[in-house]
């Protein structure tokens, strides 16, 4: 399969039930490459509510997609993943939470984020010899939105406006929705999900992931943190 860009996430294992339930629930399973059916909930078009992150699958952004940079090879991509994996330490957090960002809905981790930052940091950093540097017309699109400063010169730098300190790591539920339908939505992943969520919640490894050229994502390969 040809891969148009890559990224580095945290993806759940398909194993944890509560794992099983979010992937359904986005309707694209990244680590089989299947699409999913979506559970049948009364009050909520979960197809509609989920149609923007589907493509992505369930996962934390830990360094944001990338076009491969000309004369680096994903061989030698996968050679530093691995040496960054083995650099880190297994990452704990409290648990997992259901929460709002803006009109999104996502899962956000509870407790205290540095070792959390300090990886999503570190991929950044270690791996951004493997990034093309965006198009001017990816520049416009991520400045439209409106950026600080700091988000600004993490474009220039990084590739991404939201790294580094302006990073927040998030597992994604949702597109932007209106009042009513975040509501319903988030009501129904507190009654489903919810009792599921782990805690505490642990980061064990970082996915390697692909985009294919229909624009969704699928995993390549896990590396253990073993740092």
């Amino acid at each position: 399969m040809t891969f148009t860009r890559y990224a580095i996430y945290f993806a759940p294992p398909d194993a944890a039930e509560w794992a099983q339930f979010a992937n359904s629930w986005l309707g694209w399973d990244i680590e089989t490459g299947t699409a999913l059916a979506h559970p049948v909930i009364d009050g909520v078009d979960v197809a509609t509510v989920t149609e923007v992150p589907r493509k992505y699958g369930l996962h934390a952004t830990i360094k944001p997609p990338f076009r491969l940079r000309d004369g680096q090879t994903v061989e030698a991509l996968h050679d530093a993943c691995a040496r960054v994996a083995a650099s880190q330490p297994v990452v704990i957090q409290g648990g997992l939470t259901i929460a709002r960002l803006g009109r999104f809905l996502a899962l956000r981790p509870l407790g205290d984020e540095a070792a959390l930052n300090a990886l999503a940091a570190a991929c950044v950093r270690e791996l951004d010899s493997f990034r093309a540097p965006p198009a001017q017309s990816e520049l416009d699109r991520r400045r439209a939105s409106g950026l600080t400063a700091q988000q600004d010169a993490n474009l220039l730098q990084w590739g991404y406006p939201y790294v580094m300190d302006a990073f927040r790591f998030h597992i994604t539920l949702s597109g932007k929705l209106n009042k009513a339908t975040l509501t319903t939505a988030e009501a129904a992943l507190q009654s489903r999900l919810a009792p599921l969520l782990p805690q505490p919640f642990q980061i064990d490894d970082l996915a390697l992931v692909g985009e294919a050229v229909d624009g969704r994502f699928h995993l390549l390969h896990r590396y253990a943190l073993s740092g």
